[in-house]
């Protein structure tokens, strides 16, 4: 039985798994996304966002802990640096997975692993877009079913009225024009 035994171990010894994973978290940090499998960004998702919420206080002991796990100067000083500056307000979730497929050769499931405040592509505000309003009202989705089902056996019954529809209009404009 595997009771209290969380993480996966990815088919590595341990020291293989804390040298791929602090390699992993180091190449995040450096490059803001990187290209991996689903269940090696899990696992870096675990190991990656202590060390992150660790940045955010820049202190000598925070800088020793971080390097214990990195091991790489660059890596820390982008870390406390531009990094932490901007996740100084977030309270967590400081990465994002986004799953791409399968990979050709295995048929591994591959995705993106970034950091979520430097995608500009996910930091835009999105206006909204204008749709364009038809003439006939919507079904409400309760009666959503039923009303297709209708909908379908009475389509040509309402072709008609649809064709006086913009006669009746054009003439509406017209009939404004004669009054003034």
């Amino acid at each position: 039985m595997r009771h209290n035994k969380k993480f996966n171990h990815l088919g590595r010894t341990a020291s293989h798994r804390h040298a791929m994973l602090a390699n992993m978290a180091i190449s995040l940090i450096m490059h803001k996304r990187i290209t991996t499998t689903v269940a090696k960004a899990k696992a870096l998702k675990k190991y990656v966002e202590p060390l992150l919420t660790k940045a955010k206080e820049d202190s000598t002991n925070s800088r020793r802990v971080v390097f214990s796990y990195l091991q790489n100067k660059e890596a820390i000083k982008e870390l406390f640096g531009e990094v932490s500056q901007k996740i100084g307000d977030r309270p967590g979730g400081y990465t994002r997975i986004i799953k791409l497929g399968t990979r050709q050769g295995d048929a591994a499931q591959v995705c993106f692993i970034e950091l979520v405040d430097f995608d500009p592509d996910m930091a835009k505000d999105t206006k909204k877009k204008s749709t364009r309003r038809s003439r006939k009202s919507a079904p409400k989705a309760e009666a959503a079913a039923p009303a297709k089902e209708e909908a379908k056996a009475e389509a040509p019954a309402e072709e008609a009225p649809a064709a006086e529809a913009p006669a009746a209009e054009e003439a509406a404009p017209a009939e404004e024009a004669k009054a003034e």
